[in-house]
């Protein structure tokens, strides 16, 4: 029983570690704002359906798990690191 206890704390472990390292950079402000305009034009939240490539990960932007993100969420997604900058 502690082994296999031992064994998911590792391999949890293991995965968030992994998650950590896809991170990007934090974007800055005038970064985000302009990534959030490409992304959404008219300022509207933006749904899971519709695939976005600036999101590196969905679940770590979409706090409040609503299959949306808002502006406030993309731009804590921005500060985290879990936006990429539009070229």
């Amino acid at each position: 029983m502690r082994l296999t206890i031992l064994t998911c704390a590792t391999i949890l472990a293991g995965a968030v570690s992994v998650q950590a390292a896809d991170k990007g950079k934090p974007l800055d402000d005038a970064q985000c704002k302009a990534t959030w305009t490409i992304v959404s034009p008219n300022g509207a939240a933006i749904s899971k359906d519709k695939p976005v490539p600036y999101i590196i990960d969905w679940t770590m932007v979409d706090t409040n798990k609503d299959a949306t993100i808002d502006a406030n969420e993309f731009k804590a997604g921005c500060a985290a690191g879990w936006i990429a900058a539009a070229s």
